[in-house]
This record gives C-alpha cells, structure tokens and sequence, in this order.
C-alpha cells in the first residue's frame, strides 16, 4: 500500500475468516470455468444438437448452489475505492474480480503516485464490432480511478466520471490503462486516466470523488446486513 493510502481491513471484511485460501482457490477456479463459458457462448456457431443436455447441466449446478444460503459479496471489498490499496482482496469486484465471471478481470496495480493495469476483453463486452462496449469503458475508468483517489489518503465514492472516446477499443486484445491523482479540493478529490491499446489511445477520462467518513460507511454496511438478514451470512460446505 503507498503512503498515505488509508488502510480498513476488517472494515468491510467481518466474515474473512470463513475466506479460507483453499476456498477462494477452487471459487476462482469455478469462477474462471464460467467466465470460458460465457465468452465461447455469446458468440458460438454451435448447431442446436451442441446444446442439448447444456442447459439441464447449468441448471443442476444453480440448484446445487442454490442449497446453501445466500450472503453478501464482501468477504474482501467490491470495489477498489473502498479499500484503499490494490492488495485486495478484490475478488468479487465486478472488474477485478477473480472470483466474479461477469469481470474481464482487470489486473492494477498502485505504484507511487498512479495506478497502472492491464485487461483483455472478451466477445461478452462487445458493443460497436469488433470494440468494446463504451459502458463497460466507463465501468472500467470508474475502478481505475477509483483506485488512484485513494492515493490520496482518504475513502471516496464517484461523484462524477466524464470519458472521452478517442478511438475503439479493440475486444481479444491487451489493453494498458494508466491512471494518475490530479488535485484535492477540500472533500473533492480529482483523477484522470487514460486506456490504450498498444501505442493507440483509445479513451480517456476525469474522475471526481467525494471523500466520505468512516461512519456514513459503517451505516451503508449496517443497512446492507439488515437488509439480508441473519439466515444470509455466507457458510462453508
């Protein structure tokens, strides 16, 4: 974690101990199962006899899960911003999440004074042909820079993120994202950052957070577990 980099373990992680490494280690290999899945499936020309038996199988699966209760995404943290550093964990993150199959994953990393990273987007973000779908570009500035306002010292939500579109950002291809701290205003804590594939910039983008205090954080977590209840809490099989 950089200096001055706030730092909440436990914070949001109440339940971590029920995180074992052996956990986590076959949840991001089911999780990368079904990521393969989704990214031959959007765009397969499979004949219709492929798909007999698929559907009952991915069925039997949801039920299987489907036997335990259901709990909260974070055992670690949901979202860069909330944490504070790029150390994680982040595994159901909707970006960079090793553990979640809706991410590309988003690979970053908090250097000194900016967040570099790199992702690789597969056929399920398409939107112009061939690219990727301008809201999950935006989606993915809103995690880079909310990595990069933490190199400020304090919590932040997005209060506002404008992009700037360049040029298409190509699917199936490494992508670079950098990101850098701009200024700090008060509560007002300014970012901007930058995605290129190769050499070519693809987009850009201004972040604006608000920094928030710890207790307004500790309510949005109370009303979040009152609202599943105590039946939710995640178990171990």
């Amino acid at each position: 974690m950089s200096d001055g980099a706030y730092n909440i373990d436990g914070f949001f992680g109440a339940r971590a101990d029920e995180d074992t490494p052996e956990r986590r280690v076959e949840v991001r290999r089911v999780a990368d199962a079904l990521r393969a899945v989704i990214d031959r499936f959007v765009a397969t020309t499979a004949p219709i006899e492929v798909f007999q038996g698929v559907a009952d199988d991915l069925e039997a699966v949801a039920a299987r899960l489907a036997e335990h209760p259901q709990g909260h995404l974070f055992l670690g943290f949901a979202e860069a911003a909330n944490r504070g550093d790029s150390d994680g964990p982040f595994d159901n993150s909707p970006l960079m999440g090793l553990s979640n199959p809706l991410a590309p994953p988003m690979h970053l990393e908090m250097q000194s004074d900016r967040v570099v990273g790199t992702s690789n987007f597969g056929s399920a973000y398409e939107g112009p042909p061939g690219c990727v779908h301008g809201g999950y570009i935006a989606a993915a500035f809103d995690e880079l820079l909310g990595l990069v306002q933490s190199l400020s010292g304090r919590p932040g939500m997005t209060g506002r993120l404008t992009i700037h579109y360049r040029s298409p950002t190509p699917l199936h291809e490494d992508l670079r994202w950098e990101g850098e701290l701009d200024r700090v205003e008060g509560r007002k804590i300014l970012c901007r950052g930058r995605v290129f594939a190769g050499e070519r910039l693809c987009a850009e983008a201004e972040g604006l957070f608000i920094s928030v205090d710890f207790e307004k954080l500790q309510a949005m977590i109370a009303e979040r577990e009152a609202a599943l209840g105590p039946e939710s809490s995640p178990t171990e099989s």
